[in-house]
């Protein structure tokens, strides 16, 4: 593969970059667990390492958009990737390098899951403020996160009860997609990647997706220990909790009839679980 970074158009660069390129095949590229949306690499120097992001695959979302909130939740002191360049490769794909900062996370514990709640309360804390308002993305919900539901006709009719009831608000900065397999630990610290879906937004739903995926795929124990962190800074009415959980369900659902989700041998036990236990949801959904 060579040297990737020297074909690339930047539109923006910092001077690391500049040496990188000029290390030429000296820096290596290596294999990455990869997502659904992008192409991910790790570049290494002689001193360090970084993460080559391409969006080769059908999304195309605004890299920019990644690059300018990075630089600046890293210099307000959030835990994510610091940004040196984006622009777009010889086939005019959306780039993005960053540090790397550590491995997925391999076993949650108490410890992690309270910071990793503090974590996105402190990303949703943050003001959107006239600097982040100028090029921070607003979409319709759920043209966003449920395109083309109505195929869906249970999914379909289930939002239209919740969303009127639920007065979704887009006043905060939001992830999109924040769970463990979009977080990496480099001994204590803990940093969030992946910020495709980052937009102005809910706090409260982006928070419910989390915790409903923390139910699925972890243990109860810990969920509560994330909801518990989380709403000691951000109390929540537990049926307004619930109406944001059920739309996290829901998306959950929808993901998996498009084929997007993971599932282990109890996964769909727990989601019905979860659709049973949840006021705002028919348990026929599943």
């Amino acid at each position: 593969m060579g040297n990737p970074l020297a074909t690339v158009q930047w539109a923006a660069r910092n001077e690391e970059i500049e040496e990188l390129i000029h290390q030429g095949e000296s820096v290596t590229v290596h294999e990455m667990a990869q997502g659904f949306e992008a192409e991910v690499k790790e570049l290494r120097s002689a001193n360090a390492s970084f993460v080559w992001k391409v969006w080769n695959k059908q999304s195309k979302p605004r890299v920019d958009v990644q690059y300018h909130l990075l630089q600046i939740l890293a210099e307000r002191g959030i835990a994510v990737s610091r940004p040196l360049g984006w622009g777009k490769d010889a086939d005019c794909n959306p780039v993005l390098l960053t540090t790397f900062d550590g491995t997925s996370i391999r076993k949650a514990n108490p410890k992690k899951v309270t910071e990793l709640a503090k974590l996105l309360s402190a990303i949703h804390r943050i003001g959107i403020e006239t600097e982040i308002d100028s090029f921070l993305p607003s979409y319709e919900f759920k043209s966003y996160f449920f395109a083309e539901a109505d195929q869906y006709e249970p999914i379909d009719q289930a939002l239209h009860a919740i969303l009127p009831q639920a007065g979704l608000r887009r006043d905060a900065i939001i992830h999109g997609d924040y769970h463990l397999n979009n977080i990496v630990e480099n001994g204590e610290r803990l940093t969030v990647i992946d910020w495709t879906n980052v937009q102005r937004g809910d706090a409260r739903y982006d928070f419910a997706w989390s915790l409903v995926l923390m139910r699925i795929y972890l243990s109860e124990r810990n969920a509560a220990l994330f909801r518990s962190a989380y709403l000691e800074e951000n109390p929540m009415e537990q049926e307004e909790l619930k109406a944001f959980e059920a739309l996290g369900i829901l998306r959950w659902l929808f993901l998996m009839k498009r084929g997007g989700t993971f599932r282990k041998a109890d996964t769909i036990k727990r989601v019905k679980g979860l659709i049973q236990d949840n006021g705002w949801l028919d348990p026929s959904l599943l």
